[in-house]
């Protein structure tokens, strides 16, 4: 026998909303440490459920002395996102960008042109050979919208001049970073988080730090042209390439970002 549950409107609706909210909530947190955090609480929220279908009250009332903090635990673990995901409803172009994509859905078939990826090594050659110090960051995943946001907006297609000129010392613009989402120059002049990692040799400055920094918390990749040697790094995932020549830099984008 087959047994049919029960549902009302209300209960539809309800489950609808949870899942619109689990999708806003991926979109925000995608291409961040951050998601590898939440898929583990909800993987440890399983767990306790599991626990307690199974009778186990031991570990039952361990997992629930940390659910029962949970809340404030999610606060201070997800403190940057609750802030963006607040500001983000309240702008008055959110509920009409939302209406605008359910009431037109499409599948995203990911058509964008790749990244001219010969342009920003060009400019990094260049700069490296004047010296010019320079932070290019590649966003992937994760539009790295709070760190847009810290700069002045660009919009601009990624142009080698444009890059140079950007990171000129007497441009007010070249003190920061410069982000690079879907084959765009978004921003410059951002802020990026300093990473605190003892691996980085010690005589590296800011720049360094900031581009590990970003790369430790997103699926960001950061390009760094040294000031006072001219020298090339490249960042991913936290780690820092030293010594990058113009050839290396074109195999490394290469690879990463296809």
């Amino acid at each position: 026998m087959f047994c049919f549950i029960n549902l009302k409107l209300i209960d539809i609706i309800d489950i609808a909303l949870v899942a619109i909210l689990l999708f806003e909530l991926y979109n925000l947190l995608k291409g961040t440490v951050a998601i590898n955090i939440f898929f583990g609480i909800v993987a440890f929220y399983f767990l306790w459920k599991l626990v307690n279908a199974l009778q186990m009250k031991l570990l039952s009332e361990i997992f629930g002395a940390f659910i029962s903090v949970g809340f404030i635990a999610l606060i201070v673990v997800f403190q940057p996102e609750i802030r963006k995901f607040l500001l983000m409803l309240g702008n008055p172009g959110f509920i009409h960008k939302k209406r605008k994509r359910f009431f037109f859905w499409r599948i995203n078939m990911n058509t964008q042109e790749p990244l001219d990826t010969d342009k920003i090594i060009m400019a990094c050659r260049n700069m490296s050979e004047s010296k010019t110090g320079a932070l290019i960051v590649i966003a992937k995943i994760s539009g790295l919208e709070q760190y847009v946001e810290t700069g002045e907006k660009i919009d601009a297609s990624v142009s080698e001049s444009l890059i140079e000129s950007v990171f000129f010392k007497n441009n007010p613009l070249h003190d920061g970073a410069m982000i690079i989402h879907n084959n765009r120059i978004a921003a410059a002049r951002c802020i990026l988080p300093v990473s605190g990692s003892q691996r980085i040799p010690g005589h590296y400055g800011l720049r360094h730090r900031a581009a590990v920094g970003l790369t430790e918390m997103s699926d960001a990749i950061a390009i760094i042209v040294s000031e006072e040697s001219g020298e090339i790094s490249y960042s991913k995932g936290g780690n820092l390439q030293q010594k990058v020549k113009p050839n290396q830099l074109k195999t490394y984008l290469a690879e990463d970002l296809n």
